[in-house]
């Protein structure tokens, strides 16, 4: 019995001074990666999905945060939402635009996407699909195949870059050195 319970007692301390890695939740999201942006302002055209246009012309004169997402994952949905969200607190802040990297063959799938989150916003977000260049991993915003969200300024300089949902605070923190 007192062997019995000695074992005890050392299982215990063994199993106290064993390190425990810091808890993380199921579907935690890894910190955003950042990197660095180029100097020029850029050049894009996407295909829109209504009569309003996804480019860098229709973008000039007032910053622009463009959510690069696929429209069946739960972090493209949670990015959608943030940027629903802004829309609809700060409409005069930017424009707010989802570009969806996905096939053309998904088109209407990502139209039904983001008029859902349009509904929220009474129109705000913008919508467009990728270009093959984006597909491929390619293009002035670099490979964006996994979310990524971007702020370009009045001027189409790309100011603020991050991969992984960005949250809203994050993105208005940025909007308001603009």
């Amino acid at each position: 019995m007192r062997r019995a319970a000695l074992w005890g007692w050392l299982v215990v301390l063994a199993c106290a001074c064993v390190p425990v890695p810091p808890h993380e939740y199921i579907g935690a999201t890894p910190e955003p990666e950042t990197t660095l942006l180029p100097k020029d302002p850029l050049s894009f055209d996407f295909d829109s999905l209504d009569d309003r246009s996804v480019s860098a012309p229709a973008f000039r004169g007032k910053p622009a945060v463009i959510a690069f997402v696929v429209s069946d994952t739960l972090a493209g949905q949670a990015e959608a939402d943030i940027l629903a969200t802004l829309a609809q607190q700060k409409p005069d802040a930017a424009r707010y635009a989802l570009v969806a990297v996905e096939s053309p063959e998904h088109r209407e799938l990502v139209e039904g996407f983001v008029r859902f989150f349009n509904d929220k916003t009474h129109g705000g977000l913008l919508g467009g699909m990728a270009n093959s260049d984006l597909l491929l991993g390619q293009g002035p915003f670099g490979d964006v195949r996994t979310l990524t969200v971007v702020v370009l300024d009045a001027r189409g300089h790309l100011v603020f870059r991050k991969s992984g949902v960005v949250p809203g605070a994050d993105i208005a923190r940025v909007l308001a050195t603009m």
